[in-house]
């Protein structure tokens, strides 16, 4: 690893500050100064981890291991150093660790929850960064919110909410195929026994139906909720059966908004406004 030229980072520095050019991403100056500190830092916890003990025992530096790394201020090389016996562990970049930055894994995660492809990721990747990440690389990082998501699904409620809106919102999104397809959110919104609202849960389904409003009801009793005080909902056929028949002493409010829309429709023109 050759010494860091901090006059020749300065200079960079200043030339890129003048033109206008990122100092952060692929190209900029940071990235040689981030670089020199990360082999920097493994170089001592090597020095750390060799003690007299285990030079004792024949355990030596054995060479270094160099990869790329991708930061949140563009690709860098580290060289990781190795010894004798394989025990050396490093802390600061763990072994096979590819992305240091957690800016940059959520960026990733950002660009798959809006529909990007692992092929249109990985040219973002190589812009911002200098190297296109694998798909497999970027699977594994959108792969680690499943578990959260999950959790946040799954876990329990209070037994008691006086206040719970239930309504579906549909949206055009991208199937496994990549094709835009419209599917319908299921939102549960309640108001709890401190007056805060409260996401209690979302569903998505092909479409909105009495039948899977039945089973998101479902849903939410066994996840805890024993009462409903007042469930605002649209004015969905079958949708109060279905409220009815998991909380039967929930009392129905149909929201005021849809009414007014429905009605207007027997309204003419010239009344309209005046009438809502």
């Amino acid at each position: 690893m050759e010494d860091l030229n901090f006059e020749e980072l300065k200079a960079k520095t200043l030339e890129q500050l003048k033109t206008g050019q990122p100092l952060l991403g692929k190209g900029g100056a940071f990235a040689p100064l981030l670089e020199d500190i990360i082999n920097s830092a493994l170089e001592g916890e090597m020095d750390v981890h060799l003690t007299q003990e285990k030079r004792a025992t024949g355990n030596r530096r054995n060479g270094k291991m160099k990869k790329q790394l991708q930061t949140s201020v563009g690709e860098i090389s580290v060289e990781t150093p190795r010894d004798r016996d394989s025990s050396f562990d490093p802390q600061f970049v763990k072994k096979r660790e590819r992305i240091l930055a957690e800016g940059v894994a959520d960026r990733i995660i950002g660009l798959y929850a809006i529909g990007s492809s692992t092929r249109q990721i990985s040219n973002w990747m190589y812009e911002n960064l200098g190297n296109r990440v694998s798909a497999e690389t970027i699977s594994a990082i959108t792969n680690r919110v499943l578990p959260e998501i999950q959790t946040w699904k799954t876990r329990t409620l209070d037994s008691v909410y006086p206040i719970v809106w239930l309504d579906a919102i549909h949206y055009k999104v991208k199937d496994d195929k990549g094709r835009a397809v419209t599917r319908a959110i299921y939102n549960v919104l309640a108001i709890n026994k401190e007056g805060k609202k409260e996401l209690i849960g979302m569903y998505i389904s092909h479409s909105e139906g009495a039948n899977f409003w039945l089973s998101v009801l479902t849903d939410l009793q066994n996840r805890g909720v024993e009462d409903i005080l007042i469930a605002c909902i649209d004015g969905l056929s079958g949708f109060p059966d279905a409220i009815k028949s998991v909380y039967p002493e929930t009392t129905i409010q149909l929201c005021i908004v849809h009414q007014i829309r429905n009605s207007r429709k027997y309204i003419s023109y010239k009344h309209k406004k005046k009438f809502t």
